[in-house]
C-alpha cells in the first residue's frame, strides 16, 4: 500500500467519478471531492485520491476470550487479540459500542502501530485468533487486510466482528484470510436499516450468504430492540433466513439496554429473548444462544441430534467443553464448527 503522508494511507477500492473519486468499499459508494470524508467518518480525498485516516491507527486493544464476539463454535475458550479503530459506514441510533463506532473529526488518534507489531503482540499474548472487533472491520479494511495476511503466515486465526454492509469486492479480497465471521444482523426490514441504521439490509443479507459459501465459519447476532424488531414475524423472518442459508449457523439474540440516542425504551424483558430463541429452533435453526442475560441453559450448547449437554457457559468463561473432533460424545452426532486449532 502507497503511503502518501505520515500514516496516511491510499485507500483501496476507489475510482474516479468525474471531477470527483468514488469509494467501492461498502454499499453507500460515496462520492467525494477533495477534502471531503465518507460517511464512515475515516476516508477521505486528499490531493486527488482516497486515503485511509485510521490505517494502523488501532484506539482500542485486548485480549478477550472468543466467546465475547460472540463465537460460540469457534475455538472455545480460545485466547483471541482483539482490535479496533475509530469509525463505522453504519449510524445505528441504539449502537453499543458508540464511543469508537461513532466518532467523527478525530479519526487520526491513536498511536501509529504496524501491522507487523500488532501481529507480533498477539503472538507475544499467545492468542490464536485476532479479531478486528468493536467498531467496524469495514472502514479500517487496508489494516484489517494487512494484519490478517501477516496473523495467517504466523498460524493465527482471523476473525471479523462486522455489521455485514461491505461491498462484494471488498469481501472476495479477505475471504482467502478469513477464518471466522460474526455477522451483526439488525433487523429484517429494509425501512429499520434505512431508518435507523443508515444503511440497507440486502448488502447484510449477501454477505452472510458469500460467508458461508466461502466455508469462513459464520455465526450471526441480532441485538432484540423493543418496539424496533422485536415482533414475532420479523425474529421468525431472521430465523428463517439463516435456517435457508445453512442451519448450523448459530443465531445469538441479545438483550437490548438503553444508549447512544435509543435513551427512550426499556431494556428488553427477558421472556422476549426467551421467544426469540424459540422461533429460531422452530424455524430449525440447530444452535440459538441468549445474549446479555443472567448465565443459564440458553447459553449452553446441545446436541441436536439427542439433546445431551455438550458445551456449559457461564458468562464468556467455558465450565464443560464435550466436544470432541466435532462429534458429539454420546451419539456421535456431528457439532457444526471449528474445534481444533491450526497446525
Amino acid at each position: 500500500m502507497n503511503r502518501r503522508a505520515e500514516h496516511v494511507f491510499q485507500a483501496q477500492f476507489q475510482s474516479r467519478d468525474g471531477d470527483m473519486i468514488r469509494c467501492g468499499l461498502c454499499p453507500h459508494g460515496c462520492r467525494l471531492n477533495e477534502g471531503q470524508t465518507g460517511l464512515c467518518g475515516v476516508r477521505s480525498v486528499q490531493g486527488g485520491t482516497l486515503v485511509s485516516l485510521v490505517y494502523g491507527r488501532p484506539v482500542s486493544v485486548a485480549v478477550d476470550p472468543i466467546e465475547k464476539k460472540p463465537l460460540f463454535h469457534f475455538l472455545p475458550g480460545a485466547e483471541t487479540f482483539s482490535y479496533a479503530t475509530v469509525g463505522c459506514n453504519l449510524a445505528c441510533a441504539f449502537c453499543q459500542n458508540h464511543s469508537l463506532s461513532q466518532v467523527r473529526g478525530e479519526p487520526g488518534r491513536g498511536k501509529f502501530v504496524p501491522p507487523a507489531a500488532l501481529v507480533e503482540a498477539a503472538v507475544q499474548e499467545r492468542s490464536q485468533v485476532i479479531a478486528a472487533t468493536y467498531s467496524e472491520p469495514t472502514v479500517f479494511f487496508e489494516y484489517a487486510l494487512d494484519v490478517a495476511r501477516l496473523a495467517q503466515g504466523r498460524g493465527i486465526r482471523n476473525a471479523f466482528v462486522t455489521n455485514g454492509f461491505i461491498s462484494p469486492e471488498a469481501l472476495d479480497a479477505v475471504l482467502p484470510y478469513l477464518d471466522a465471521a460474526n455477522v451483526d444482523l439488525k433487523a429484517f426490514s429494509d425501512e429499520t436499516y434505512r431508518k435507523v441504521c443508515r444503511g440497507r439490509l440486502d448488502p447484510v443479507l449477501a454477505t452472510i450468504r458469500r460467508l458461508r459459501e466461502a466455508g469462513v465459519w459464520v455465526e450471526v447476532t441480532t441485538l432484540i430492540v423493543p418496539g424496533m424488531n422485536d415482533g414475532a414475524g420479523e425474529l421468525s423472518g431472521i430465523a428463517s433466513f439463516l435456517a435457508s442459508v445453512d442451519r448450523d449457523i448459530p443465531w445469538h439474540v441479545s438483550r437490548f439496554h438503553p444508549d447512544y440516542r435509543m435513551l427512550d425504551r426499556s431494556p428488553t424483558p427477558p421472556a422476549t429473548i426467551e421467544l426469540a430463541c424459540r422461533l429460531g429452533r422452530e424455524a430449525g435453526l440447530n444452535h440459538v444462544y441468549a445474549g446479555n442475560l443472567p448465565a443459564g441453559p440458553l447459553e449452553n450448547t446441545f446436541c441436536p441430534g439427542c439433546n445431551t449437554l455438550l458445551i456449559e457457559r457461564h458468562g464468556f468463561h467455558v465450565a464443560l467443553n464435550r466436544v470432541a473432533h466435532g462429534q458429539c460424545p454420546d451419539c456421535a452426532a456431528r457439532i457444526a464448527g471449528v474445534w481444533t486449532p491450526a497446525s
